[in-house]
């Protein structure tokens, strides 16, 4: 999941899971064509309209799968899938509940500490840690708060307050907040509490201009943190931040626009980039900055089509979906040496901004994402790795 327009926007019109006591309705279908394993999720409580439903966004090593999904009110709430298929849903202290209110978990680390954010009843977001065994802390970051004269206004999410975007295996948040005057703004938060805020070079000082860190696997092991930058020009550049809180900007040859949608142990970023033609295009960023520009066969060639890479695992493989010629998404696992595997999920919709959208993979290429069907329902799902 990134800090994109793209992503963002997906965000929110997606969101997942629910229920104690009820396993989730779970299809499980195999694809024949690539000897894949799909579990479709649909939580209970989740909304069967067009934009509600079931959506997984984090999968742990041993196949712990967290996400939200939105009511029939348009509320959102998290969830816990465990690997036995059992679900616990979530609710912050203090999150709202009408449309566009809720909780909206955004990262989990192997151990199952997830941080993300929740609303309040006066449109005001706060970010939230939530251990393993369910207790939550909340936290605001120093200067948050709701831009002056951008009230939200249901059902629309506005942008404001403080979010939890990713953590590490030592529970270091990475995160984002939007003060007053609608800037964007990075902090990293220590296992200990303390915040330290943060801007890239050249990143604007305009409303939704600034600096934003990216959800699901934005911050590694060492501390590195994978986000981006708006500038005075709204143009949309790449960047890393080091342990030391070096930044360095980044963009490929070519880019008009560069994403940000995740950075692994050994620092290996990927994401997309679109060209002056609007076309997206995958990267791979190593270390020493080196990059590998990649495009998936049959994704498509006309504005807001092509490849959209949305997570990397610790091995350095991606996963992310292709737009086609007509508008629709289809999964794709690519393998740090190159190789794809195309996955569409059972039930998934063949129309414009409809199909399948995977967004992490764990170690052993495991991946979770969702899936939009004909109606415009959205379906979380687990696709297991063929033996």
């Amino acid at each position: 999941m990134s800090a994109s327009a793209r992503v963002a926007f997906r965000r929110l019109i997606r969101k997942s899971a629910l229920t104690v006591c009820a396993i989730l309705t779970g299809l499980i279908l195999a694809l024949s064509a690539n000897a894949q394993t799909i579990v479709a999720i649909d939580a209970p409580g989740a909304g069967v309209g067009a934009g509600q439903g079931t959506q997984g966004f984090g999968i742990t090593p041993a196949g712990v799968i967290m996400g939200d999904y939105i009511d029939a009110n348009g509320t959102f709430h998290g969830f816990v899938r465990a690997s036995d298929g059992a679900v616990t849903p979530f609710d912050v202290t203090g999150a709202g509940t009408g449309p566009g209110q809720g909780t909206v978990p955004n990262g989990m680390n192997p151990e199952g500490v997830i941080t993300g954010y929740y609303t309040d009843s006066s449109g005001l977001s706060h970010g939230f840690v939530r251990s393993p065994g369910g207790a939550i802390t909340t936290f605001d970051a120093p200067g948050a708060g709701i831009p002056v004269g951008q009230p939200c206004t249901p059902p629309v999410i506005c942008s404001n307050g403080t979010q939890g975007a990713s953590i590490n295996p030592a529970g270091a948040i990475a995160g984002q907040f939007v003060d007053p005057g609608g800037v964007f703004h990075g902090f990293l938060r220590s296992p200990s509490g303390d915040i330290t805020t943060f801007d890239a070079p050249g990143a604007g000082l305009g409303e939704g201009q600034g600096t934003f860190v990216t959800f699901g696997n934005g911050i590694n092991p060492a501390g590195e943190i994978a986000g981006g930058y708006a500038d005075a020009n709204d143009e949309f550049h790449a960047i890393v931040r080091a342990p030391d809180g070096t930044i360095t900007p980044f963009d490929p040859s070519g880019s008009v626009f560069t994403d940000n949608s995740g950075i692994n142990p050994v620092g290996t970023v990927t994401s997309f980039f679109i060209d002056a033609s609007d076309v997206l295009h995958g990267y791979v960023r190593a270390k020493d900055g080196t990059f590998t520009l990649f495009d998936i066969k049959d994704a498509g060639t006309g504005p807001s089509q092509g490849t959209e890479p949305l997570g990397i695992n610790s091995p350095g493989d991606i996963v992310g979906a292709y737009i086609d010629s007509n508008g629709v998404n289809h999964g794709f696992l690519r393998t740090k040496n190159g190789a794809i595997t195309k996955l569409d999920a059972p039930g998934a919709g063949t129309a414009s901004g409809q199909g399948t959208i995977p967004v992490l993979n764990n170690p052993a290429d495991a991946i979770t994402g969702f899936f939009i069907d004909a109606n415009g329902v959205f379906h979380g799902f687990l696709r297991i790795r063929p033996e």
